[in-house]
C-alpha cells in the first residue's frame, strides 16, 4: 500500500480538492479526513530560550557533599 500525506484547508463550500497525487488514473485510493489540531500559541516547549544565563566558576570540582542526588 503506498501512502500520501496532502494538508489542505476546506473550501467554505465544504469542499475539498487533492491536487497532484502521485496514483494513476483509474486507480482506487482510499480517503480518510483527519482534523488537524493547531498547537495552542501559549505552548512554550523551550521556556528558557532566550534568557539569560550565569555560570559561577563552571570550572570549579564539585565536592561530594554537594551532591543532592548521592544524600
Amino acid at each position: 500500500m503506498n501512502a500520501h500525506r496532502i494538508e489542505t484547508v476546506v473550501e467554505a463550500n465544504g469542499t475539498i480538492v487533492l491536487k497532484e497525487l502521485p496514483f494513476r488514473e483509474g486507480e482506487a485510493v482510499e480517503v480518510i479526513v483527519l482534523e488537524r489540531k493547531s498547537k495552542p500559541e501559549t505552548d512554550n516547549s523551550y521556556p528558557l530560550r532566550g534568557t539569560a544565563y550565569t555560570y559561577i566558576d563552571p570550572t570549579e570540582p564539585v565536592a561530594v557533599d554537594d551532591w543532592d542526588a548521592l544524600k
